[in-house]
């Protein structure tokens, strides 16, 4: 007997009422996005290794799903969009002075060390606003989040923001090795708080700069946390940083968005292409940030353009699992069933057709004689239909609704079934 095969670790099969409610959610954030004046792009999944290198700063080359082309150019398949957009924006908007608006749904694929429930491969919906740095571009991207995640039935989540040049600051302040400051980055992304007290207990820092790092657990919340981070800020870059977060947030109560505003000022951001502002969004249901995003000032000048940009991605499975988990309810197109045998098949096809044109979608069904209704309408119960319309030969249809569970019999030649 011939094997059957299955998929690789990492990914996975979307079908039925799964897959209806993922799309049914990425189109309704889509729509968002256009509705904030963003245009489509769509970017290769596959580009020059070179797209993603180590100085890009999104991931590991080890964690790149790398292969060669023909002429023995080495290709990886994406990790993360937004450069392949800077590299796009660098290129296709070279002369454009005003700000450019972007956004874009694709997946993504990393070859991370797999564990219980993390894929590989992930659906990515996101926006980028290129050409401008200012406090009202930023707000803008965070009332985008929240809006984005309201509109897709979340009622409870957090957009956790902090600022690189604010944990950056801290690491200038405390004069360590470019190597024990990484070891330093992990720790505090881990909230091993212990483990960066000892060392900076071991290499003799300062004791502002140490009050600066001991108190990074207690500088999460709302935006009270914000003046005693600039009085703990030890260089003018992580006292500019808090200021700037301060005027984003004057402009997110504009937008009424506050609530699910929280300040977190030990985040560092998993990119180090991340220059300014960063933010995570949360929700119950997923392990996960459902949402990541920053400003990358300097991204495009990789790419030959130099020019500011910020942007996030919306992580459109895990945002999918976690309304699941939460049981709210995704509004997703369901069908409606005509089931027919050879004799109706005509009369079956223009009903369809009928009802088509009214936006209604329809599953056309023919049955052998020998077969009874139960076999529908246990089809139409697991596939979730709406209705099904059982056509007789004589004339007469026997409708039935799956949401309700009743039943009734129409004679076509007296009643439109259509309405």
């Amino acid at each position: 007997m011939e094997q059957k095969l299955h998929t690789p670790e990492g990914v996975r099969d979307i079908y039925g009422t799964e897959c209806r409610k993922k799309l049914a959610v990425q189109e309704k954030l889509h729509e968002l996005l256009h509705l904030y004046g963003y245009h489509d792009i769509q970017t290769p999944t596959f580009e020059y290794f070179d797209v993603f290198r180590k100085e890009i700063g999104t991931i590991s080359s080890r964690e790149l799903y790398q292969f060669f082309d023909r002429e023995g150019n080495t290709l990886a398949l994406r990790p993360d969009i937004t450069p392949s957009i800077a590299r796009a924006a660098a290129t296709l908007f070279e002369e454009e002075d005003c700000p450019i608006r972007l956004c874009y749904v694709g997946n993504t694929f990393i070859n991370h060390s797999s564990y219980q429930g993390r894929l590989k491969e992930n659906t990515q919906l996101g926006a980028e606003l290129i050409g401008v740095d200012s406090i009202e571009a930023d707000a803008e991207m965070l009332a985008m989040v929240v809006d984005g995640l309201k509109r897709a039935g979340l009622k409870e989540f957090q957009v956790n923001i902090g600022h690189v040049n604010f944990i950056r600051g801290l690491m200038e302040a405390s004069g360590l090795s470019e190597e024990v400051t990484e070891e330093l980055f992990t720790l505090i992304a881990n909230r091993n708080y212990f483990g960066v007290e000892e060392i900076l207990d071991n290499q003799g820092v300062r004791d502002d700069v140490k009050e600066a790092f001991g108190a990074l657990p207690e500088l999460v919340g709302g935006a009270e946390v914000l003046s005693d981070a600039a009085r703990l800020a030890p260089t003018p870059g992580a006292k500019a940083a808090i200021a700037r977060l301060l005027k984003i947030y004057q402009v997110l109560m504009h937008y009424g968005v506050e609530k699910h505003i929280t300040f977190d000022l030990s985040m560092s951001g998993s990119y180090m292409y991340y220059t300014g502002i960063i933010f995570r969004a949360y929700t119950y249901g997923t392990g996960d940030a459902v949402v990541r995003g920053g400003r990358y000032d300097h991204l495009l000048e990789k790419f030959g353009k130099n020019t500011p940009s910020i942007g996030f991605a919306m992580i459109v499975d895990e945002l999918a699992s976690a309304l699941s988990r939460q049981k709210i309810s995704v509004e997703t197109k369901q069908s409606n069933l005509i089931v027919c045998t050879e004799k109706t098949l005509k009369w079956a096809i223009s009903l369809a057709g009928e009802f088509r044109e009214k936006g209604r979608s329809i599953e056309l069904l023919k049955r052998e004689p020998s077969e009874d209704k139960e076999k529908y309408m246990e089809y139409g119960k697991r596939t979730q239909a709406v209705s099904m319309l059982y056509l007789q030969e004589d004339g007469t249809v026997e409708l039935v609704n799956f949401r309700t569970g009743k039943e009734k019999k129409v004679d076509y030649k007296k009643e439109r079934v259509t309405e």
